[in-house]
């Protein structure tokens, strides 16, 4: 008995096999994004990385607000009001920071929106970011290999297999 052939494939479904996550999410981050007035998404996911880790422990992105005059927009930040001061500082380097980001002048205010550590809804988000996941998972890696190593007493021979450890231990597996 043979087998009935398969019917030809539809014209109408995409043919691209698995796709990342993260194309499924783009559409849907990018609108929640845009509500907010921020037309780069990156603003928000790469805070510490646009303002530096010291302000960005201190400040975090509210929302942009563009005017009618259409000579730049403001950007709105959550400040902890015993940081306020230190930060206002640091607003015209931080304009030039975000505008760097868009690559053109896009902001041209900052408005600090100072908050109490606790006892409002958006005050008591913590403003520390996460360590990079990866950083930390490598240096966990590393500490094992350490402590694997640890009672070869030759530096030269414990070294190489502080390192064959870490290789082993970051190996992907199928």
């Amino acid at each position: 008995m043979s087998r009935k052939p398969l019917p030809p494939p539809d014209p109408a479904r995409r043919m691209r096999g698995f796709e990342a996550a993260s194309g499924f999410l783009r559409d849907p981050i990018r609108h929640a994004t845009e509500s907010r007035g921020f037309a780069v998404a990156r603003l928000l996911t790469h805070w510490p990385e646009v303002v530096g880790e010291d302000l960005a422990r201190m400040t975090r992105p509210v929302k942009i607000g563009y005017g009618r005059e259409g000579l730049g927009a403001t950007l709105t930040l959550l400040v902890a009001s015993a940081h306020a001061p230190m930060v206002q500082m640091q607003v015209p380097r931080m304009i030039e920071k975000v505008n760097a980001v868009y690559g053109y002048a896009a902001i041209s205010r900052i408005t600090l929106t100072q908050t109490a550590a606790t006892g409002f809804s958006e005050g008591q988000a913590e403003f520390l970011w996460p360590q990079n996941a990866a950083q930390f998972a490598a240096q966990k890696i590393g500490d094992e290999a350490r402590e694997k190593a640890a009672p070869i007493t030759d530096p030269g021979l414990r070294a190489a297999l502080e390192a064959l450890a870490q290789n082993i231990l970051t190996r992907r597996r199928n």
